[in-house]
This record gives structure tokens, sequence and C-alpha cells, in this order.
């Protein structure tokens, strides 16, 4: 998994609250186990008319959201069905921070195992943060993950609460094998303390 220390970059705003997994990614991509190539579908339901061409009126199909690194989203974002795939999606689109008020359980768990930062912030702060992203391609925000505080275009700072320990799993690229990993020596140990002591088994 990568590590995410300080990320700076274009900030789309969706103001939908409610957005769920589905909407995120529909059923029909959930046929792979694959991470990538996910991010074609990505609200493909909302980014695409019905023949296939782009929906210009939706914010990551214009062209100063094309290539945003963090979402700006409505209350109770990745609610519903507790699919993977939804945070897949959203990285090989090549968003790593979403903000909101609130977020759906399972999905904000998963956004951490899989190298994405969900952040949750007042009403208050969304509607600054929306005001920063409707700015266009002017919208550059910096997530400092280490201070814990996200930086506007204008200089202002939003500050935001995380758990110290998925802190430490995305500053230092951890995943479950790589959690598992860092306590490889105490495993190598503990396997040949049993051979030691259990040669007959």
């Amino acid at each position: 998994m990568d590590k995410f220390t300080t990320l700076e970059g274009v900030a789309a705003p969706l103001k939908i609250i409610n957005v769920d997994t589905d909407m995120i990614i529909p059923k029909q991509y959930l046929k792979t186990i694959k991470r990538t190539g996910l991010g074609k579908g990505l609200f493909s339901e909302q980014r695409y008319k019905d023949d296939g061409s782009e929906n210009p009126d939706f914010v990551l199909n214009q062209p100063a959201y094309r290539n945003a690194k963090v979402l700006v989203a409505g209350d109770n974002f990745g609610c519903g069905s507790s699919r993977e795939h939804a945070p897949w999606a959203l990285l090989d689109f090549g968003i790593r921070c979403v903000i909101s008020t609130s977020f759906g359980d399972i999905f904000y768990n998963n956004c951490f195992k899989n190298g994405i930062l969900p952040i949750r912030v007042s009403q208050e702060d969304l509607d600054k943060l929306f005001d920063d992203a409707e700015r266009g391609a002017n919208a550059t925000l910096t997530i400092d993950l280490p201070n814990q505080e996200i930086r506007g275009p204008d200089g202002g700072k939003v500050k935001f609460e995380i758990d110290p320990f998925r802190k430490h799993c995305l500053i230092n690229g951890l995943d479950d094998i790589g959690l598992t990993m860092e306590k490889k020596g105490s495993i190598d140990s503990y396997e040949d303390k049993l051979k030691r002591e259990r040669a007959w088994a």
C-alpha cells in the first residue's frame, strides 16, 4: 500500500448527501477481484449518458476536476452495501482523500485498508471546503496527515481528528499484510521455538 503523508491536489465538490456504494461503483463492475481498472466505472451512472458519452454536467467530467485527488462530499458518504470495490474505484481514478461530515462505517474502514484517507469535519468546515473546491483548477487543497490539517488555497486551515493507529498505518503504508510482516521477527522466533520444543511433531 502506498504511504500517505502529505497530499496536494485539486478538490472536486460533490454536493450530494447519502452517496451510497452502488452510486460510487455500480453492480455491473463487481465481477472482478482486481483493484485496477475500476476508475472508469466510478460514478458511471452519473458520468455517462445512456449512449456511453460523457455527461458534461457531472463534476468529474469537467476539465478542472478530471485529475482531482480529493473529493469534498455531502453527509453520509459511502453508505449502503459493503463493497470494497468502492474505495478501489476511487483510488484507481486517482482520489486519495474524501472529506465529509460522516461516512458509512464499512466504507470508512475499507478506505483505510486501501490507502485512502477519509476525513470527518464539521458542517461549517465542510462548507468552507466546498467554497474552496468550487474554484475549479485553483481549488488545490493540501492534506497534511502528520499534522492533521487541511490547508486551503488562501492559507486557511482546518484541523481534523484521526485514530492514532490508523494514522500510523497510512503514514507507513501498512495494510493488513504489512502489519503482519512488521511482526515477522516475533513470528519467526515463535516458529523456531516450536521446532525445537516439538521436534517430534
